[in-house]
Parts: structure tokens; sequence; C-alpha cells
């Protein structure tokens, strides 16, 4: 086997808060129908790579249902297959992962098993769409033992990122996570190619418990003068890590064409994903959308507008939504308007009832470095009465039953029971 790739997709993805907090980063819902995870496995299908290996490790079993076989991106093959990797005890060590490079360095067994020529590493957890073999390409024609996709970013926001420093050849000269006063704009895209045996040398020589390979591997390679390049990527890529970043990704998708992030028309490369069977959408004769993504099973009799609808959503006459998430089988009852709202999923709005409601912007009082720019969030089966009125930068954790003798939430407020 040439290439065995080996997907990163077990953090919580702390930032992301409510929306992660019944799942893994990896399967936060994206753009309606689709999982953050689907770009990461389209990719692989799409670059002709078949043998996968998932490491999972945080409330994994919304992944593990949502992957199954992986028929979707046409992994159950004969002789390729999907594997789920999970952290189990093993005599005189944990079993929990402890960093990124210490979750592959639990695995070496399954990689000697394998016997690929090459590893690719990759996080589950980012927006964008790549040919690989491009990549692979280059690392061959390179020589090179280890081969890390970077992105140039404007050097105001270098500070960010890990930084590469390159010669003309593109050999990695120095790396810096962060850096303060950044001596180059290509940062870390948290993707590499790695030749097997050099892979394994260095999990197997570097005994940090916490394992990661910026922190380690990387830094570690560099230092000893091993043949590290760069492939530099210059299109769409998201770390969707934070509301506002998230937030941002899917409105993206409905910005004029020509500032498309990520264009799910192009036919040539396709993003696959596990999805019902809905029946077409159905906008009434009170419905109106517009610059907005719908997904099947949706039925419109509001307005819609700058907004993405996950499967099944109801917004009813009178409602209205601008710039909001609306996760599936959300239900948006009469003459009630939403704006600049995330809901998770089956989350019911009640008549006459206004979210994200207000000119403040007051920052969410607990986590004021999640919510500040006005953004609400409300999650999976949230219940909110009748003419309630939810201000900016508010958190409604998972399962709420908001109280109707308590139907005003202010700006900036954190409701978790």
């Amino acid at each position: 086997m040439k290439v065995l790739a080996m997907i990163l997709a077990g953090g919580r993805g702390s930032r992301l808060d409510i929306l992660s907090e019944k799942r893994v980063k990896p399967s936060v819902p994206f753009a309606g129908k689709f999982r953050i995870i689907d770009f990461a496995l389209s990719n692989c299908s799409n670059s002709g790579i078949y043998d996968i290996a998932l490491l999972t490790q945080y409330l994994p079993l919304s992944l593990n249902e949502h992957i199954g076989s992986g028929k979707p991106w046409d992994f159950d093959r004969r002789d390729t297959a999907i594997t789920m990797l999970q952290p189990h005890e093993k005599l005189g060590g944990n079993s929990w992962y402890q960093g990124t490079a210490d979750a592959i360095r639990q695995n070496i067994e399954f990689i000697q098993s394998k016997n690929p020529k090459y590893v690719l590493i990759l996080s589950g957890d980012h927006i964008y769409k790549m040919d690989y073999r491009w990549m692979l390409k280059e690392h061959e024609e390179n020589d090179a033992e280890l081969t890390i996709a970077v992105q140039p970013v404007p050097i105001e926001e270098a500070s960010r990122f890990g930084i590469f420093e390159v010669d003309q050849n593109k050999k990695i000269l120095s790396f810096e996570e962060k850096p303060a006063e950044p001596k180059s704009n290509l940062a870390s895209m948290g993707i590499y190619i790695f030749n097997t045996d050099s892979l394994l040398e260095y999990l197997q020589k570097l005994e940090n418990h916490d394992l990661d390979f910026g922190n380690h591997v990387i830094p570690a390679m560099i230092h000893e003068e091993r043949k590290v390049y760069v492939h530099t990527y210059d299109s769409y890529w998201k770390d969707v890590g934070t509301y506002d970043s998230y937030l941002e990704a899917n409105l993206d998708l409905i910005k004029k064409s020509e500032e498309v992030g990520i264009n799910f028309y192009d036919q040539g490369w396709k993003i696959y994903t596990r999805s019902a069977d809905l029946a077409p959408v159905r906008i009434g004769v009170t419905g109106s959308v517009q610059n907005s993504l719908i997904c099947n099973g949706c039925k419109i009799e509001g307005s819609v507008e700058n907004s993405v609808l996950g499967p099944g959503v109801t917004v009813r006459k009178g409602a209205t939504i601008r710039n909001s998430i609306i996760f599936s089988g959300t239900y948006v009852d009469e003459n009630s308007h939403l704006d600049t709202v995330i809901t998770d999923k089956k989350t019911y709005i009640g008549k006459n009832s206004f979210i994200g409601n207000g000119n403040g912007n007051i920052p969410n009082k607990e986590r004021p470095d999640l919510l500040s720019s006005g953004i609400t969030v409300i999650g999976k089966g949230v219940i909110i009465p009748d003419g309630s009125i939810v201000g900016k930068n508010v958190r409604i954790f998972s399962g709420v039953k908001i109280d109707e003798n308590n139907r005003l939430i202010e700006t900036g407020e954190t409701i978790k029971w």
C-alpha cells in the first residue's frame, strides 16, 4: 500500500461549546446537510486514497453512526476499508490520547500491519477541498521525509498560527508557534505527509508523554536538519473552531459566486455525506427565501434571508430568520424572529418570540471569550415558549425548557437548566 490516511477526529472542540456538548467537533453539522468530517473524508476519496484510519476519542457515537462502513465516500471496498481507532487501555500505559502525535504513536502496530510507504495525517475539523496527490507529488520530487501543507496568511494575522520560514526550495529552516514577531506568513494547516520509517522513528524515540506534532515532532526534525518541506496551498481553508468562524464559514457559502469559499456544485470534486431521505423543500404562498441554503424536508411559510437551514426545518407564517444557522428538525412558530442565531437540532421556538434581539452588544457574562460579536446559540432540543425575548450573546444549553415565567433572557446571559 502506498498511502495510509490517518484522520485525527477525537477533539472536543471546547470553543464550540454548546455545539460540541453532545458530539465531537468533526461531527458538528456544516452547510445544513454535511458534517465537518465530510471534507477530509471526501478529499481522501477524491484523491484516490481509500485506506483510512479515523482516530476518535471524545463522544464518538455520533461520528461512528454518521460514517458507518464509509459507503458514501466509497470506502467500503473489498481491498480497502475505513478503520475506527478508539483509545484503549494497555499494560503499563494510559489509554487516553495525550496529544496529536501520541494518538498516532498509540497505533504504531496498526500502521505496521498496513505497511504503507507514506502516512498522510489530517485534522478532521477543517473546511477545505484539496487534492492530496499534488502534495504527495512534491513530497516525492523533494525526496522529503516530511511535507507540511501551509497557507499564506496576512502578515498581521501570522501571530495566531504556527509559522514556517523556508528557503527558495521550500525546505523548512525554522518553525515557531504563534510568534510575536513572525518572520514569514506561511501558516501550518495541520496536514502532514510522512515517510513511514521517519514517522515511526520519531514516534518511538521522543519520550514526551503528551507527544504533539507541532510542539515536539516537527521541531525535532527541523533541529536535526532532516528533509522537511512545505507544500503551499492558497485556496479556501477554514478552521471552524469558534462560534464566529463557524458562522462566517457557513455564510461564506451564500456570498456572491465569485466570493464562494467552498463550491458544492463542482461535479469534479464532490463533497460526500450520509443524509436522510426527505421530501423536497416546500415554500408556501406566504414563504420567501433570499440568498440562503435550504435542505430537503424544509417547509417555509415565513421569510428566510442570508441563512442556512438544515434538513426538516419548519418556518411558520410570519416568522423571519436572518443571518442564522438552523440545524435539522428545528421548528420556528408563527411571527417569531431570529437574527444572528445558531440553533442545534430539534429546537422549538414558540410563537411571537424574538431571538437575538436588541441593539446592545454586551459579551456573554460567563464566557466573554466565546461570545462577544452578537451571536446567540441555542442547544439541542431546547424549548422556548411563546412570547419569549432572548438577547444577543446568549448561551442556552441542550435540553433546556425555558420557564414560561422567565421568557425574558437578557443579552449576555447563560441558561444551563
